[in-house]
């Protein structure tokens, strides 16, 4: 079935992204959408060595305040973010392209497709939401209070209660653990407390059933931040998708990497993307 673009509204200008381009310029395009607080590095450093080995053109940018993209001027939008990260793979060289989101990023990407559907051919959902429920809301609201207080002791503990499965966390090292609640400023990124904002308050459900391409869900089932009910939501929702699950915390590429990479790379290759 065709896509019909859809009506388009003005969105928030936004400061170039910083981004990462990989793999060979004839490959299958594929474009990359992190999750708050996170960064390219930290959620893809393995994706994106596994996409370009089988010859995926890779575009993966940094959101405003990650990595090297600055702070925007502003609270953050989805459908700016989405236009934007768009725009570079435009720039890249992609006409059309798989999105892969990872938690906010499920957003985005979804988002991204209702947007300029003539370039989204898959979209790839893992430990995403549509729309915040109230424990999400309760953690983020935890993340910016310690944020505005400048608590990043707090902070990093808060993250890595959300972010690992209590079995992972229970089995780390005493220098891993103490990696993970490292409370050095910075290292989280400066547009954390921007990201975790949108996050309360985005909202896809009205896109997801106008969603026509192939797209597979990864429910991420001992996630403490994001329940995979929200994951669940996602694929009863887009016509078509498939769902699948990783018995994992919020963070499949620190728990279950190998897992996670081949659950996306077959379903590339079963689909032709």
């Amino acid at each position: 079935m065709t896509q019909i673009p859809v009506a388009q509204t003005p969105s928030v200008s936004l400061p170039r992204l910083s981004t990462t381009v990989a793999g060979p310029a004839d490959g299958p395009g594929v474009l990359l959408a992190h999750g708050a607080t996170g960064s390219v590095r930290d959620n893809y450093g393995t994706l994106i060595p596994a996409l370009t080995a089988t010859g995926h053109r890779v575009v993966a940018p940094d959101y405003p305040g990650s990595g090297e993209t600055p702070r925007a001027a502003g609270p953050l939008e989805l459908d700016a973010l989405a236009d934007a990260v768009v725009a570079e793979a435009v720039a890249a060289g992609l006409e059309t392209f798989t999105m892969i989101g990872f938690s906010m990023g499920t957003a985005v990407s979804v988002r991204a497709a209702a947007r300029h559907p003539e370039r989204v051919r898959g979209v790839v959902l893992t430990a995403g939401l549509a729309k915040a429920d109230t424990r999400a809301q309760v953690w983020l609201d935890l993340w910016l209070r310690l944020l505005e207080r400048g608590d990043y002791q707090g902070f990093a503990q808060a993250r890595t209660l959300s972010g690992l499965s209590a079995e992972r966390l229970n089995a780390l090292p005493p220098a891993e653990l103490a990696a993970v609640l490292d409370p050095d400023p910075t290292l989280p990124p400066v547009g954390s407390a921007e990201q975790a904002a949108l996050v309360k308050v985005l909202d896809t459900t009205a896109d997801l059933p106008g969603i026509t391409v192939p797209t597979l869900v990864i429910a991420t089932t001992r996630d403490a931040l994001l329940d995979p009910a929200n994951s669940r939501y996602l694929a009863d929702h887009i016509p078509g998708a498939e769902y699948v699950e990783i018995a994992t915390g919020h963070l499949p590429m620190v728990e279950r990497n190998a897992e996670w990479l081949a659950l996306i790379g077959d379903f590339l290759a079963a689909r032709g993307l």
